[in-house]
């Protein structure tokens, strides 16, 4: 069983996520506010940890924005907002803050589900084979990723992506081909979720992001592994 936290402030969208959640056997930790959901972070137990975390923006206190950036602190758990509506710079924010997918409340048990899955399935090795380029080494059998022999730490999400993209070396791949490669969104995906997570990946293995010598932008095509 999954172990999913889930941080929503709302009493009855909490007790209706967590049913929903139990019934798909997700073992689920709920809490009412961001201080408590990384307090319960920071104390789980190695090999008992929380494998994915569904976060709602508002919440009082520390709000939801902040909450992802300190999981993601933390390390590499995957996090799925949850926003009450879909509006374009809490959309945004939450990405850029670090989020790995979102869904506009209200709520269907399907949708959260399928995303839950997707996000999870993203830990799986794409291939069993090593792409090395100028001191980059990315270990598909190991899921592990080095820069001149230093570990980078990558959420599911950022590594998939990195995954798909060396994997294609040389070749363009378009946003929709990466939401359907990396989210399994399809046609009914965002753009923005590729883009926000390109920008997050490139701060942690490009010398310098806004000059990537690894992730290239093709303007109305898409994305390059490979030299410019």
């Amino acid at each position: 069983m999954p172990h999913v936290l889930l941080i929503e402030d709302d009493h009855s969208v909490r007790n209706g996520i967590e049913l929903v959640l139990r019934r798909h056997n997700h073992h689920v930790h709920a809490v009412g506010t961001g201080e408590e959901g990384l307090a319960l972070l920071s104390s789980r137990p190695v090999g008992n940890q929380i494998e994915i975390v569904v976060l709602d923006l508002m919440l009082p206190g520390m709000d939801g924005f902040e909450v992802c950036r300190r999981i993601r602190a933390l390390g590499a758990t995957p996090i799925i907002m949850l926003t009450a509506r879909g509006d374009d710079l809490d959309i945004v924010s939450g990405l850029e803050a670090g989020a790995d997918d979102y869904v506009v409340k209200p709520i269907t048990a399907r949708v959260l589900e399928a995303r839950i899955r997707a996000v999870l399935r993203r830990v799986e090795p794409a291939r069993t084979d090593t792409t090395e380029l100028d001191g980059l080494v990315i270990d598909r059998a190991a899921l592990t990723v080095t820069k001149h022999g230093t570990p980078i730490v990558l959420p599911p999400t950022e590594l998939r992506l990195l995954l798909e993209l060396s994997g294609a070396s040389g070749r363009v791949l378009s946003r929709e081909q990466l939401l359907e490669l990396v989210w399994q969104h399809g046609f009914l995906g965002d753009s923005r979720l590729v883009d926000a997570c390109v920008r997050r990946l490139r701060t942690k293995i490009e010398d310098i992001p806004a000059q990537p010598r690894y992730i290239q932008t093709l303007r109305g095509f898409g994305y390059r592994f490979g030299r410019p």
